[in-house]
């Protein structure tokens, strides 16, 4: 159990990205009048991230185009931001947060919100013109590093998941050389399964890109200023040379900080139904691994809907404690955009489940596609056709049979 929060406490936010501003903002909205500290280890204001593979690093939009408020917006919400700094601890007793700068701040209810960190290729640190696209930082980095290369830079992308395929695709737009590698026979398939990778791997493909499934990296070589800056070595002793590579493989959840709390880790950190971790700690965000209330199983989402309104939802649910907590029970959807197609999906099914594909394909660009769950709709996989996605949302949140789903689709 967990009490609330009373109206003058402090509220401490770890993570100072969107489900932490999220978290932040509905805090404050909700009626609290004592002090809520937002806790960032990056030193830039908070940002909208899905922009970083698409319009910031193609040079359409600048950094400021992509921040979530003004600083006077920030300002009337009485927000107090403590960035560059990075917590390194957690005492559940004392109700305290230690951070790297020695600094300790203590909470009456406490966020955490310190979402994922990309997975990095082995001997690939420090290795220059070898990036990971997490942060605003790499994203300005890959521009440079682009820009320096001249006309049409050799790009190498590793990992052909959602981020990996969106820079593959802005790189290609703005007339770099680009191979996109993935170590699947499908790009998603562990996401999408098998038959929604391979509509995936025809969109590549339909727009030019060289992509290359079933692929193993063996190790990375540098020569910063050389003729070929970086040489990937794939496991059959093939070379291929690159003036930027981009390693997109995934993340892991940050929760290195946490160790010794007495937080229960796994995958995350381990939240009930409605987002509590511990007495007057909530997680939100790509970090939070809830007890998903439609399924019974623990759930951890890393799209943005979920940073958004999980954000919110731990918020009040904080400062109601758990005897007046709402179970956080959202209808997942996330978004990519590659090329000129907008890929969507809404539910969460699993990558084994059925899939009926009712119009189109990957190769056409606009395609709809149905995950059968046991007799239940899971979800709904649509290519540019964000009008139609939507209509399903309902039959999704009401838990509707396949056979209903079917019969909107036909009609």
């Amino acid at each position: 159990m967990s009490d609330p929060v009373s109206p003058d406490g402090t509220i401490v936010v770890v993570g100072a990205s969107l489900a932490g501003l999220r978290a932040g903002e509905e805090v404050r909205h909700e009626g609290h009048t004592g002090p809520i500290i937002v806790i960032g280890e990056e030193t830039h204001p908070p940002y909208d991230r899905p922009p970083l593979s698409k319009q910031v690093l193609s040079g359409k939009w600048d950094a400021e185009r992509i921040r979530h408020h003004t600083p006077d917006a920030h300002d009337s919400l009485d927000l107090e931001f403590r960035l560059g700094r990075r917590a390194t601890g957690l005492d559940t007793e004392a109700r305290t947060v230690a951070c790297d700068d020695g600094s300790e701040v203590a909470y009456d209810g406490l966020v955490i919100a310190t979402g994922a960190a990309t997975r990095r290729l082995p001997g690939t640190d420090g290795m220059a013109n070898v990036w990971m696209l997490r942060t605003l930082d790499d994203c300005l980095g890959i521009r440079a590093d682009l820009d320096a290369a001249g006309d049409s830079p050799r790009v190498i992308v590793i990992g052909a998941g959602f981020i990996g395929s969106e820079v593959a695709a802005t790189c290609h737009g703005i007339g770099a050389r680009v191979t996109l590698l993935e170590a699947h026979h499908t790009p998603l398939a562990r996401v999408l399964g098998d038959a929604m990778g391979q509509e995936c791997a025809d969109l590549h493909r339909a727009n030019g890109m060289d992509l290359r499934c079933s692929v193993a990296i063996d190790h990375l070589e540098s020569d910063p200023g050389g003729v070929d800056p970086v040489t990937v070595v794939l496991d059959d002793g093939t070379r291929l040379v690159a003036d930027v590579v981009v390693v997109g493989i995934g993340v892991t959840p940050s929760v290195g900080w946490l160790a010794g709390s007495g937080l229960d880790l796994d995958n995350g950190v381990r939240c009930d139904g409605s987002l509590f971790a511990a007495d007057r700690i909530v997680a939100a965000g790509d970090v939070a691994n809830w007890m998903r209330p439609t399924t019974g199983q623990p759930t951890r989402v890393e799209h943005w809907t979920n940073a958004a309104e999980g954000g919110a939802a731990c918020a009040r649910n904080l400062l109601a404690g758990t005897a007046g907590a709402t179970p956080f029970d959202p209808v997942p959807f996330f978004w990519s955009d590659q090329y000129a197609t907008k890929i969507q999906m809404i539910g969460l099914p699993d990558a084994d489940d059925e899939v009926v594909v009712v119009s189109g394909s990957g190769e056409e660009g606009k395609m709809i596609a149905l995950y059968r769950s046991g007799d239940r709709l899971g979800g709904v996989l649509t290519l540019s056709q964000p009008a139609k996605l939507m209509g399903y949302r309902p039959l999704l949140a009401a838990g509707a049979s396949f056979d209903e789903a079917l019969a909107l689709a036909r009609s």
